[in-house]
């Protein structure tokens, strides 16, 4: 492919079978040598990208709506974001922020304090990646209260990690094999009736879920004396792409708040716009304690940030560090990030999620087997089921789908057990959209003839 092929490309163009011939030497020697612990969905071997482009090592060329899991925001490769690496690269690669000072490091902590929710003075922590964000989180909520217990959800994902793990409750995979976890974690259900301890319809779940922490769990088995932190996902990822009904933080919070606990938010997915707003939280105007991010924060590069309200981090020198956590290069390609999120980025999400949605409830009117179309931002979700009737997950039919739309040259993933999520770069085009939506639509048409 020409190199400027990225830049001027209206369609996918699969050339050869997938994977290719390239691709499939790329696929022996990681079967060789590559820990085979990773969760690879599909064989793409990327070669290179650009905005919502990917281009294998076979020059095939595939639309990207996963934005490499909710990393890629402003798209591959945003120019900006290009010029900032190099400029930092050419200056110094790294001198260890947790020994020494350098000025990206001090500014981009000075602008995630100024963004994050709430008005309260904050401090931030630098790590590598989401999981060491909740490490550090769970570490300082306990550090600071000197409680030992804490609370997280039912199809929650937040990281391998043995610390994160132990919070982590979406998929029993991720568990086995690795006991005994930290202890002291309690589980609670999320905002959604089937996990309800008071089997309630689901614009009341939210109520009654909370309501039986404190009315059930606090009295039988649960101290709130001893519980440091909530973990909370604004929008659960991993266990579905899960909107909670408007109630649910704002009623969780308040039990916090009553018993002295902190609310940690995990932003790892849904900060830096992915939502519509700069941190999926503010969709409920709830002022967390902690915040844990990642991903979505410098396009790209290695990075992850526990942002705190300076009351709360009371640790001292040597209780927590990271040799690599706030690496100058990193710190250059998050502001330049957040800078053009605040620019327009963000904004101009809105208008393509309001095209996708109403395509998608098209496209859920033909198919009964689109059993729910959910998100915020370009966070979307669309959940599969056998019928309309029984409501019965459709996992294979879901696998087989992010398969098929891949040969097809539209890169999707699932979440959950029956949904796929739609997370395009926040830059994408209304015609890049309807291409996606296209090939959405051609396969569910192959799958399900009506």
């Amino acid at each position: 492919m020409e190199k400027d092929g990225l830049l001027t490309a209206k369609t996918p163009s699969i050339k050869t079978m997938l994977p290719g011939p390239e691709a499939r030497k790329v696929l022996e020697k990681d079967q060789r040598f590559i820990s085979q612990s990773y969760t690879r969905v599909y064989p793409l071997v990327i070669k290179r990208g650009r905005g919502v482009w990917v281009e294998d090592v076979d020059l095939n060329l595939f639309l990207d709506f996963t934005s490499g899991i909710a990393v890629t925001n402003t798209g591959h490769c945003h120019p900006r974001v290009v010029e900032a690496i190099q400029q930092q690269a050419e200056k110094f690669l790294h001198m260890s922020g947790t020994d020494f000072y350098y000025e990206s490091q001090s500014n981009l902590a000075s602008k995630l304090a100024e963004i994050a929710p709430g008005d309260k003075e904050k401090s931030v922590f630098f790590g590598n990646s989401g999981a060491e964000a909740i490490e550090a989180a769970f570490k300082l909520a306990r550090y600071h209260t000197k409680r030992s217990r804490t609370i997280a959800f039912l199809g929650s994902f937040h990281g391998r990690t043995m610390g994160a793990l132990s919070l982590t409750a979406s998929k029993v995979i991720h568990e086995r094999g690795f006991s005994p976890l930290v202890p002291g974690i309690t589980h609670v259900p999320y905002a959604y009736c089937y996990r309800c301890p008071y089997h309630l319809d689901y614009p009341k779940c939210n109520v009654a879920c909370v309501d039986w922490i404190r009315e059930d769990l606090f009295k039988r088995s649960l101290p709130p004396e001893e519980v440091a932190a909530i973990f909370v996902e604004p929008i659960q990822g991993e266990g579905g792409y899960v909107v909670p009904p408007p109630e649910f933080h704002r009623k969780l919070y308040a039990l916090a708040k009553e018993f002295g606990i902190l609310y940690v938010v995990d932003e790892v997915q849904t900060g830096m716009g992915r939502t519509g707003k700069m941190f999926g939280i503010e969709h409920w105007d709830v002022s967390p304690d902690i915040v844990a991010l990642a991903k979505g924060i410098a396009s790209g590069m290695p990075l992850g940030a526990m942002v705190s309200q300076r009351q709360v981090m009371t640790w001292i020198p040597g209780s927590h560090a990271s040799t690599f956590g706030g690496n100058p290069v990193s710190c250059q390609a998050a502001l330049a990030t957040i800078d053009l999120l605040e620019s327009g980025l963000i904004r101009k999400a809105a208008s393509i999620r309001t095209h996708i949605l109403s395509q998608l409830t098209g496209l859920q009117k033909r198919y009964p087997q689109i059993g729910d179309v959910r998100g915020k931002g370009l966070m979307i979700g669309v959940e599969l089921v056998k019928d309309p009737i029984s409501k019965a997950k459709a996992i294979e039919e879901r696998n087989e789908l992010i398969q098929a739309c891949f040969r097809k040259g539209l890169l999707i993933l699932g979440c959950g057990e029956n949904s796929i999520r739609l997370i395009p770069p926040l830059l994408v085009s209304r015609e890049e959209a309807d291409t996606a939506l296209t090939i959405f639509d051609e396969v569910l048409k192959k799958m399900f003839p009506c």
